[in-house]
């Protein structure tokens, strides 16, 4: 006979549980410092928890502003950077619309195109033009660290605004890190200030206007064309036509794929201030990146009340919804390749300090893809335990009933109280009876989280 306290007991739990059967329990992270969301490839929502709370996505935005880039910027879409060589004074004017990766490669191709359009042994001043960005830009949330992401921003610039460097002990002294990039001698007291063996240094501001013009002029040497000049600062006047354009070999979807992988804030920035470019005019500037970026959102995504301040989520400023990124995630679905995977995991992390985030799509085993999304706005929150109870829920059940995210909880709860070690508590002793009683294990679960 069961106990009447234990009845009274079970008829309210009964009743709580009928009228909230269609809802799963939270079984991933209280606090509200945690966002999390599942979704099939239909956008059919299987798990969710504080899915309107905006938070801070880190580097999760990326795959937003890598959307709007491939979107707005055109599938087929290649950075372009035009050129005009003067006859009579003998100066090489290039122009640059932003292009994320002008390396050394890229400049010496160029290079070689120049030599063998202008059939010219010999040029006078090379004058570079960065109009087509505005020169007061400043990313929020970039230091002035010598780390990679804190590169400032420019519509002509090269190898990511970036110098890597190691000691050479045979020839004591720097050497380029690169084989296929030199080192020039002006930045060795820079290198020398860093006090490191191996790494890289960022370029100033100055700097970064000049570097471009300088390897211009080592690639032309290096194929016995005289300079004469110098490097310059101008403006590209020529009339339509005498120009040419010179196109990146990487399309706009092989950057994406590099900006995902490598995780590049200049690169994600560099697209923001394209798309504003091309959305509102020249110059670029972040302002206007920003609103071409909340202008696809809205007609594109149906996304209105974002919060942006850049495009690489280096800014705390920006704020998300796991909503918000589902949406995301669902229209981004067709370039999922694009994301860096492991096995069945195609994924975009994001990290700051005390932010770890997490958006991708996982590939079940019924091969469709569930796009998911973790927001941990604290330290130590279980995050590897969200992504586990994700991918198990995935790869462990289907999901064609109500019962999905119930039934795995259950597992683990009676599995956890088996019968024969149900003699150690009152708690226990009453879901043993209750067991012999028949009663459904989908209430029993209620006592066990």
């Amino acid at each position: 006979m069961v106990d009447k306290k234990i009845l009274i007991i079970f008829i309210l739990f009964l009743t709580i549980c009928i009228t909230g059967l269609s809802i799963s329990p939270c079984v991933y992270a209280k606090s509200l410092n945690t966002g999390i969301l599942l979704a099939d490839d239909q956008g059919k929502i299987l798990y969710g928890q504080n899915r309107e709370k905006q938070f801070i996505p880190a580097s999760i935005l990326k795959i937003l502003t890598s959307l709007a880039a491939i979107n707005i910027l055109g599938e087929d879409y290649r950075f372009p950077t035009d050129y005009f060589f003067d006859t009579d004074s003998k100066d090489l004017y290039i122009k640059g619309f932003g292009d994320p990766f002008f390396t050394s490669e890229v400049i010496e191709q160029l290079c070689h195109e120049i030599i063998s359009k202008s059939e010219t042994k010999l040029i006078h001043h090379i004058i570079l033009d960065q109009t087509y960005f505005s020169e007061k830009i400043q990313i929020p949330g970039k230091g002035n660290s010598l780390n990679p992401y804190d590169a400032p921003v420019g519509s002509l610039c090269a190898n990511f605004n970036t110098i890597k460097f190691k000691w050479n002990p045979q020839k004591k002294k720097f050497v380029s890190g690169e084989p296929q990039t030199p080192l020039l001698s002006i930045f060795h007291e820079d290198i020398k200030k860093t006090k490191l063996n191996q790494g890289r240094i960022i370029l100033s501001k100055q700097q970064s206007l000049l570097y471009p013009g300088l390897l211009f002029k080592y690639f032309f040497e290096k194929n016995n064309i005289k300079i004469t000049g110098s490097v310059l600062q101008g403006k590209f006047e020529v009339k339509a036509g005498e120009e040419f354009s010179f196109f990146s070999p990487f399309g706009i979807k092989e950057i994406v794929q590099k900006l995902l992988k490598y995780s590049n804030n200049y690169i994600a920035n560099q697209l923001l201030l394209t798309i504003g470019a091309k959305t509102y005019g020249t110059p670029a500037t972040l302002e206007n990146g920003i609103k071409a970026l909340k202008l696809f959102s809205k007609r594109h995504l149906g996304l209105n009340h974002l919060n942006i301040s850049e495009g690489s989520g280096l800014s705390r400023s920006n704020l998300i919804s796991p909503n918000q990124m589902m949406k995301i995630l669902i229209e981004f679905m067709p370039y999922h390749s694009l994301l860096k995977h492991q096995d069945k995991d195609y994924f975009k992390t994001g990290t700051l300090s005390g932010i770890r985030t997490r958006a991708g799509y996982i590939l079940g085993n019924d091969n469709r893809l569930y796009p998911y999304v973790i927001m941990v706005n604290q330290k130590n929150k279980s995050y590897e335990s969200i992504l586990k109870n994700l991918f198990n829920r995935v790869f462990q059940h289907d999901f064609s009933d109500g019962s999905t995210f119930r039934r795995p909880m259950i597992k683990t709860a009676m599995s956890r109280y088996s019968e024969s070690g149900c003699q150690t508590s009152l708690q226990k002793k009453e879901l043993c009876m209750w067991r012999k009683q028949n009663i459904p294990e989908w209430f029993l679960v209620s006592f066990l989280i």
